[in-house]
């Protein structure tokens, strides 16, 4: 649980940290690329309103600005060009870029796949239509864009470091209280058992009453839940790591439905059973035969009477494999899916049934210390447990 409470924190942190560098970069970029834009503009505009003339004794082909510029006569044909940064014998492509730039709704604008910017002025019987290259421009947004990348990746990298330095500093009062109460659980539960044993031990050997029988049925409740508790509290201290070996899922599935057929005939349920020998998986073969047992029980106190229960164990794909425990029976809610895995949930519809609301927590963590992952699906009068798990 802390594991993903420091995970979510990191998460969170850094969903804002994105967002915040993503907005300054775009910011960056657009305000530069904007004021490239205009000074590009006011520069056409000041050679089209002032066009530059070669100082005296200066010839106009040694004027080497980036820009040229093209007259109009009153025909549309063109009467002068001027500039020496660009080759203006091509009449021919020339002609096509004064055509792309009168076609133009607006007099400033972009020819695409030239790398030229316009900017056109109607004067009486005539036009001025001045080109400058933006391939500069284009170049430095390039290289802004990269430097932004750069920038952004180490930011980046910088406040994942100091979010995964937080996160630690945020939930150790959490990790200590959980901690604290994981001892707690553990070492109550422990002591517990001794006077408990005393006390069914005690109970069994006094003459038979009523009062006797109440004794030894609460006192067996007790321990059931005490058992459990200690279930929980062992696999919370020992992680939710698997262990190395290899555990024959198929046999621990198997041999919890031959266990449970005798109830599920007594509760008057049919149980089928479609199991694919030979899967196995990485942990404990107990552990997951007692993941079967869970799910089997949960089926058969909350399956409608006479209701069906099918059990299925297949093969996903070479790396994964899926126990399904089906039942009939009354449809689970959807918000009820999201709350049915946590410790001492009890549906408000079965709050009078036997149990403690820890044994489904129990097969997730089961299942988790296997790698795999368990979910609950509703749908057509058909309650499913799903348990994948990665295979050995």
């Amino acid at each position: 649980m802390i594991k993903r409470l420091r995970l979510k924190f990191v998460a969170i942190n850094m969903a804002l940290v994105t967002v915040l560098l993503c907005v300054i970069m775009a910011l960056v970029y657009y305000s530069t690329a904007a004021n490239l834009e205009n000074d590009s503009i006011n520069m056409l505009r000041s050679v089209a309103l002032n066009p530059p003339r070669p100082a005296p004794g200066e010839a106009a082909g040694d004027v080497q600005l980036p820009f040229f510029a093209v007259l109009l006569g009153p025909d549309g044909e063109i009467a002068e060009a001027s500039g020496g940064y660009f080759d203006l014998t091509d009449s021919g492509a020339l002609e096509q870029l004064v055509a792309g730039a009168m076609s133009s709704p607006g007099d400033i604008g972009v020819i695409s796949g030239r790398g030229l910017r316009f900017y056109r002025v109607e004067m009486p019987g005539r036009y001025i239509i001045v080109f400058a290259d933006i391939s500069s421009e284009r170049a430095t947004l390039s290289g802004l864009t990269r430097t932004c990348a750069m920038i952004g990746a180490l930011g980046f990298l910088a406040f994942l470091a100091i979010s995964i330095a937080l996160s630690r500093w945020a939930v150790r009062p959490v990790e200590r209280a959980w901690r604290e109460q994981k001892d707690f659980v553990a070492s109550a539960s422990h002591e517990l058992k001794t006077p408990l044993t005393v006390i069914m031990t005690n109970a069994e050997l006094a003459a038979p009453s009523r009062q006797t029988e109440h004794i030894k049925s609460a006192a067996g409740r007790m321990k059931s839940l005490i058992e459990q508790l200690l279930v929980l509290a062992r696999a919370e201290n020992e992680g939710e790591k698997a262990k190395c070996a290899a555990a024959d899922l198929s046999a621990a599935v198997a041999g919890a439905v031959m266990e449970f057929e005798p109830l599920c005939y007594e509760h008057g349920h049919g149980l089928t059973s479609e199991i694919a020998p030979g899967l196995a998986v990485r942990g404990s073969a107990a552990e997951f035969t007692q993941l079967a047992e869970i799910l089997l029980d949960n089926a058969v106190k909350y399956s409608r009477p006479g209701g069906r229960i099918a059990v299925e164990l297949k093969a996903l794909s070479q790396r994964r494999c899926a126990l399904t425990v089906a039942d009939e029976g009354e449809s689970i809610e959807p918000e009820e899916l999201e709350s049915i895995f946590q410790r001492f949930y009890r549906s408000p519809r079965h709050h009078g049934s036997p149990g403690f609301g820890l044994g489904l927590a129990i097969a997730e963590s089961i299942v988790k210390r296997g790698r795999g992952r368990i979910r609950c699906e509703s749908a057509g009068g058909w309650n499913r447990f799903i348990a994948e798990l990665p295979r050995a």
